[in-house]
């Protein structure tokens, strides 16, 4: 069952200019190399999570900064067409947008740089000033493109005020404080990530089960661990559960996580409760990887429903 008027989510993260290249190889040092193709593309984990969410359906509140450059404006204008609440997206006078370089290979792997850019200028009285319309909203989706005080006074600032959050540790950082973020109510990282935070190892769905708990023990409601291709793990107090994956043909897996991620919360924004919400999450990042690009590959909701509607054995798709 699901909510008549879904709940609002707020974003307070980054944004990115992908700048996406096919490649057969990367090249070696010194070697010049000619790559098959070349696209733009708007990215960022925050604003990727947004556009997800945004694209199934829910009302969604951006907290961002850009540049002061044609990418900056562009970006803006992106989010209006998804139809996202972009009145705390501000450019920031004198920085660049941030970028992220793309590699995607032959067999849809990526390796990503990123440049952050105006992200790096999002701070915690960023967030303040956005406080009066942050308390409307219900839950709050975070990850580390941006400076880590602000993410810790967003966590603390939705902590006090009655708000549900949302942690996606990626890019992975030593940085982060364990302690400053026991207060969220999810914890979303792929087993690489876990391995950085916790150091211990995450191999195996054993060895990622046993990270995780290691996280509830301080503080954390609940751990989601994403395992790509083989699904993902739910990890409570009250025990494990698998999330199982959906089998397709990758094209290109650059935005899965954050796909899964805008998809979880736009689930989780219409009442559904937190497993089915991560299992709908999950088909909607495969389905994502069948696509190239990151945004342009997020499907709307119809298109969504239609790819459910195909699978096999799955009565309680969209």
């Amino acid at each position: 069952m699901t909510n008549d008027r879904p709940q609002r989510i707020a974003v307070i993260g980054s944004n990115m200019v992908d700048l996406v290249t096919t490649i057969d190889r990367l090249p070696r040092e010194g070697e010049t190399l000619e790559a098959p193709g070349f696209s733009l593309g708007k990215g960022g984990k925050g604003a990727n999570q947004a556009a997800a969410a945004a694209k199934l359906g829910a009302p969604v509140l951006m907290v961002s900064r850009v540049g002061d450059d044609l990418f900056g404006a562009d970006t803006i204008r992106n989010f209006a067409e998804l139809g996202i609440d972009h009145r705390h997206v501000r450019a920031v006078p004198g920085t660049t947008s941030g970028v992220a370089p793309i590699f995607v290979d032959a067999q849809g792997r990526n390796s990503i740089l990123i440049v952050k850019g105006a992200n790096d200028h999002l701070r915690p009285a960023d967030v303040d000033e956005a406080a009066p319309d942050l308390l409307a909203c219900d839950l709050i989706l975070l990850q580390l493109e941006i400076p880590l005080d602000t993410v810790y006074h967003a966590i603390d600032w939705a902590h006090a005020n009655g708000k549900r959050v949302l942690l996606n540790p990626a890019p992975a950082t030593t940085s982060l404080s364990l302690e400053r973020i026991r207060h969220v109510d999810f914890f979303m990282p792929n087993q690489t990530e876990l391995h950085i935070l916790t150091g211990l190892p995450t191999e195996t769905p054993a060895d990622a089960e046993t990270a995780a708990r290691a996280l509830l023990e301080r503080g954390m409601g609940t751990v989601v661990v994403t395992l790509g291709a083989d699904g993902a793990l739910l990890v409570t107090p009250g025990g494990c559960e698998r999330i199982a994956p959906v089998a397709v043909r990758a094209r290109d897996t650059t935005g899965a996580g954050d796909a899964f991620i805008g998809a979880f919360a736009a689930h989780l924004a219409e009442g559904l409760a937190v497993k089915p919400a991560l299992e709908a999450a999950g088909r909607y990042a495969a389905h994502s990887v069948t696509r190239a690009g990151t945004q342009k590959a997020f499907a709307t909701r119809e298109e969504f429903t239609e790819f459910c509607m195909a699978l096999p054995q799955t009565p309680d798709a969209e």
